[in-house]
């Protein structure tokens, strides 16, 4: 499958971005649990983040974001990349 990352940049303050975290992270697990091969985080020295997972297409890939709590409530904007794997 197809690697995507969706590169965010968090547009709520601290506090109403941090209540939607667990709900971000179960996201997460339901996300690797289903083969997507999920893994999130955020950049140490700047705002904002990371969502690197697998899905079968673009199309796919935009659902999948579009059921982030983070995107759901607001908390981030967002762009999504295709990212073709050179090297393993």
């Amino acid at each position: 499958m197809p690697w995507f990352v969706k590169i965010e940049e968090g547009i709520v303050d601290k506090v109403t971005f941090d209540q939607y975290v667990p709900a971000h992270k179960a996201y997460v697990q339901d996300l690797i649990a289903k083969g997507h091969q999920a893994k999130s985080g955020y950049w140490g020295e700047l705002g904002g983040g990371m969502l690197l997972f697998q899905a079968a297409s673009m199309d796919e890939a935009k659902v999948i974001v579009a059921q982030d709590p983070l995107v759901q409530n607001g908390c981030v904007k967002y762009k999504l990349h295709q990212w073709c794997v050179v090297v393993e």
